[in-house]
């Protein structure tokens, strides 16, 4: 699987690992990692594997953030290499999201 997921044994926070390309083909996959499970306290998007990021990936993020909550939400993307995380940057992405 490119798309993995762990929830907290008390079930609060989620994690989700992508690996490989992150772009409209995890879509399904990525969508199906949040909405089983009801919404945690606060969501960590591990991009450590990822080898790449595209506009089709910034809006699911966006989804994943208004699905547990919007403004309210507690997401953050970790492990972001400098490729991607520049991506992230352009698209002011570090004021919706905590990025590290």
């Amino acid at each position: 699987m490119a798309v993995d997921t762990d929830i907290s044994p008390d079930g609060k926070k989620l994690t989700i690992k992508i690996k490989g390309r992150f772009d409209f083909g995890k879509h399904q996959e990525f969508r199906k990692a949040y909405e089983r499970i009801s919404k945690p306290d606060s969501v960590v998007v591990d991009l450590s594997d990822a080898t790449y990021i595209d506009s089709s990936a910034l809006g699911m993020l966006l989804m994943l953030r208004d699905h547990v909550g919007g403004d309210d939400s507690d997401v953050r993307v970790v492990h972001t290499n400098s490729d991607v995380r520049k991506i992230l940057a352009i698209s002011n992405f570090e004021k919706l999201f905590d990025i590290s």
